[in-house]
């Protein structure tokens, strides 16, 4: 006798039920749950085969069934058939949304490079502009994936459809259930949760519940704070650092050659993207002039910036370094109109 669709609807209600209770199931019970549709004699003629067929137990004579092992076996088998197509079919979707990224992305560069030198060429000053950032990062999602016998990948999505791919090293194989059973408890546990959220009792607990594989659960957080590390990385883009040569007091050569190297190597400006990202709350521009400002090499010039934001959480900075006669109307109104067109110019980026 083999597994027809009612049975197997009625196996697994049976199944469920009984791992959510802990109670032997009846056929009255079954009878209840929607979408089967079927009478209480109906249930209990099919629970008879499944008793006979081994799927099932009667503990006693007057009491419901309880799955057997065969019948766990066969519940764990459609679980993890089921989660391999989901996972197939995330990966489509993933492979597909890489791809939107990487066009996406490519736009967006190519938008942020015409500002910075449309900002650069209208004032006559340097200028910048950081990628948009997420000032709060949270998972959407961890896939682990067998790669090799000792070796599996950890995906990890966070909020903006950023992708990290981590590989794992393992020193025993794992099977698939237990491949599912982690991919579960990642994702019940750390899903829509703010990085800086995940704490040390989280990730005990997390361990506590992986036993054996507690190993595995340690390398997919750090792999997860090294995906978050990456993306703290900012993309800085800048124009008309040689604008800096046409003011005099500028242009001694060791206070221009400071100024150029700050451009050129961004570490500095990525520290005046920070500062403005802080006080991002004020939505509004913030001049710096000689010494106030937060960039050492810039000590000699002004630097205007400005928070811009795409979205709600989605920020980035705007910056114009001049001397400090430098005509603040027309940079403070440049910048003014920018910051409420970016929303509209990154929209058509994404179409």
């Amino acid at each position: 006798m083999e597994l027809d669709d009612r049975k197997k609807k009625i196996l697994l209600a049976i199944i469920k039920t009984y791992l959510e209770t802990g109670e032997p199931v009846g056929s009255r019970t079954i009878s209840k749950i929607e979408g089967l549709s079927l009478s209480s004699a109906t249930i209990r003629n099919e629970m008879a085969d499944l008793v006979d067929m081994g799927y099932i137990l009667q503990p006693h004579t007057s009491a419901g069934r309880i799955p057997s092992d065969k019948g766990y076996r066969f519940y764990v088998d459609q679980l993890m058939a089921e989660k391999e197509q989901e996972i197939e079919e995330r990966e489509r979707e993933t492979d597909e949304m890489k791809g939107l990224l990487i066009e996406k992305a490519d736009k967006m560069e190519r938008l942020l490079k015409q500002v910075a030198r449309s900002l650069s060429v209208n004032t006559n000053y340097a200028a910048m502009i950081s990628a948009p950032r997420y000032n709060v990062n949270r998972l959407k999602f961890i896939q682990l994936s067998r790669m090799e016998e000792r070796r599996i990948v950890a995906v990890i999505v966070v909020e903006g459809n950023m992708i990290k791919n981590q590989i794992i090293d393992i020193d025993e194989p794992i099977d698939d259930e237990t491949l599912l059973k982690l991919n579960m408890l990642l994702n019940t546990t750390l899903n829509g949760m703010a990085i800086e959220d995940i704490s040390l009792s989280i990730i005990a607990k997390m361990k506590r519940q992986a036993g054996d594989q507690a190993g595995i659960i340690a390398e997919v957080i750090d792999a997860v704070a090294e995906s978050i590390k990456a993306d703290e990385e900012l993309e800085i883009y800048t124009s008309g650092a040689n604008n800096i040569f046409k003011y005099p007091e500028l242009a001694d050569n060791q206070k221009a050659s400071e100024i150029i190297t700050a451009f050129e190597e961004k570490k500095q400006l990525t520290d005046l993207v920070y500062e403005t990202l802080s006080h991002s709350d004020e939505k509004g521009i913030q001049v710096y002039i000689g010494e106030e400002s937060p960039v050492e090499n810039m000590k000699d010039c002004s630097v205007v910036t400005a928070t811009y934001e795409l979205d709600e959480g989605i920020h980035g900075t705007i910056g114009i370094i001049g001397p400090k006669r430098m005509n603040y109307d027309k940079v403070l109104s440049t910048i003014k109109k920018l910051t409420t067109e970016l929303d509209t110019m990154f929209k058509k980026t994404q179409t």
